[in-house]
């Protein structure tokens, strides 16, 4: 089939009435069954979450990308998908907790609505079918008529507990008039769950998310749901769409050599981080702290994104050279950005377990979690992505912590949506930022133009 321009794909989004209902396994499901095929699917997540959009792309073989609302913006999110779609077939977008929930209580604010309304998705909600049969159309009608301006492609109905239990889901859905069709009525199969740990779901690099498992994933999907109806309703559906403004290049003189952490130990980074670290003139250059003995030759900067350290902080000990590497470059000012993971690597020690000693602090996993939510921030001071006065949004979620001391300068000024102060973060130790918050760049696309400059600029 050949594939349509992304200026004319309207996506089908995958929407539940609240978290926990199967979004995840079910977005996979239909990926891996739609991939089969034959179509190239561009598959996106709403909100900030790394790990979905990891599973995504395992299954697609292409990147998924984030879309947020409330850190990006519209002009950013419609031209995020609009790079994502290009080449693709079709797009499918997960969404995130319940399709209304978000950074407002009285709006759509950042939430799966807002997306589907700003790009003209239809909405396939997925409802939780157990202990209810009647009760279910009523819930079903609620969502479809809260906001009248959003579209149902249908609706698929859930660890359905047998062909009992189905007949009277359709019949209670048949019964009501204007509800979308229903799609599929997916029977439990609890080996078709993915493992879950502290951060939410296992990464796919780590879990049994092999052909195998995909292909019995694409087999649960196809034996309940109607894809070739599914189908028909939104392929082909043209809808223009105005990309918003694009993200200006920087012009800058030659490529930086920017080093960055791509492994099963640090895997949460937003593609457009890198992507606009590349218009303003980087040279991404991958590397593994897991595995390579030394740091990339000739390197003028680099970037640590977050993910897992802490349960690979053995590992990461033993690779005494890297962290030495790690060190001896940040005493000689190359500029480091360390979000999260990265800014844990950048500790004295992970419980106990020796890290590269550039800030003087013991980072330790607790029980409980530690902080999680949006984040504005403000530079209080000038840092290698921007100068005082600088905003940016992000976001933070993580079960570690670490005690600075007062003689670590403090750079981010946090606060909350509706502007409740949260306190100072992000630590300078010479040209090395780090921060627990994960920032987007696309919330301020100067961020990347800014540390490519501030990486070149160090040599003159």
């Amino acid at each position: 089939m050949a594939s349509a321009h992304h200026a004319s794909i309207r996506p089908l989004i995958i929407a539940a009435p609240a978290s926990g209902c199967g979004k995840t396994t079910v977005t996979l499901g239909l990926l891996a069954a739609l991939r089969r095929r034959g179509l190239s699917v561009a598959p996106f997540k709403v909100g900030p979450d790394f790990i979905d959009p990891g599973h995504h792309a395992a299954v697609c073989g292409r990147p998924s990308r984030n879309l947020d609302g409330w850190m990006c913006g519209e002009a950013f999110v419609r031209e995020t998908f609009a790079r994502g779609c290009a080449d693709a077939d079709l797009a499918v977008i997960e969404g995130v907790m319940g399709l209304f929930d978000g950074a407002a209580a009285d709006s759509d604010e950042g939430s799966t609505a807002e997306i589907a309304g700003w790009l003209g998705g239809r909405i396939l909600l997925v409802v939780d079918a157990r202990s209810q049969a009647r009760s279910a159309a009523a819930l079903l009608k609620g969502f479809c008529t809260f906001n009248p301006e959003l579209e149902f492609a249908g609706v698929l109905f859930n660890r359905v507990a047998s062909d009992r239990h189905e007949q009277l889901l359709r019949e209670a859905v048949a019964s009501v008039s204007g509800l979308p069709p229903v799609l599929g009525c997916l029977r439990r199969e609890e080996e078709l769950a993915l493992p879950e740990r502290h951060l939410g779901l296992v990464t796919a690099g780590e879990t049994a998310l092999d052909g195998a498992f995909i292909d019995r994933l694409a087999d649960w999907v196809e034996r309940h749901v109607d894809v070739e109806r599914l189908l028909a309703g939104i392929f082909p559906h043209p809808q223009p769409l105005s990309p918003g403004e694009r993200v200006a290049e920087g012009r800058v003189r030659g490529k930086v050599r920017i080093a960055a952490a791509r492994d099963e130990a640090f895997c949460f980074c937003y593609p457009e981080n890198l992507e606009l670290l590349e218009a303003a003139g980087a040279e991404i250059v991958p590397f593994s702290p897991l595995a390579d003995p030394t740091l990339p030759e000739r390197i003028d900067g680099i970037y640590l994104p977050g993910g897992y350290p802490e349960l690979h902080a053995g590992r990461l000990a033993r690779n005494g050279s890297l962290l030495r590497d790690l060190r001896e470059a940040a005493v000689a000012g190359v500029p480091v950005y360390a979000e999260c993971g990265g800014f844990m690597l950048l500790a004295e020690a992970i419980d106990g377990a020796a890290m590269a000693g550039v800030f003087p602090a013991r980072a330790r996993m607790l029980k409980k979690r530690k902080a999680l939510g949006y984040r504005e921030v403000t530079f209080t001071a000038d840092t290698p992505l921007g100068p005082k006065g600088t905003t940016a949004w992000g976001h933070e979620f993580h079960y570690s912590e670490m005690d600075l001391p007062d003689t670590v300068d403090t750079c981010y000024r946090l606060s909350r949506r509706g502007g409740e102060d949260l306190g100072v973060e992000g630590y300078l130790s010479g040209n090395a930022l780090g921060s627990y918050v994960h920032l987007h760049f696309g919330s301020n696309p100067q961020l990347a133009m800014n540390f490519v400059a501030f990486c070149r600029n160090r040599h003159l």
